[in-house]
């Protein structure tokens, strides 16, 4: 799995951290994501789906 993030899409909302915060973060600043590990291990994949599928702006890609 391999994830990219648009931050132009990305409006904050934290929803990937609270489904997968071993992979995910956001900028203290103004809240945009932050891709901790964009190969996450495989232990991480269905947490990381999730974020993906409820990330309001569709921000969160996956090539799998």
């Amino acid at each position: 799995m391999k994830i990219t993030v648009d931050e132009g899409l990305c409006c904050g909302s934290g929803l990937c951290v609270v489904r997968a915060d071993q992979v995910f973060d956001q900028r203290e600043e103004d809240g945009i994501v932050v891709v901790l590990d964009d190969t996450p291990p495989t232990r991480h994949h269905e947490a990381v789906r999730e974020a993906a599928t409820v990330c309001p702006t569709g921000a969160i890609s996956l090539t799998e």
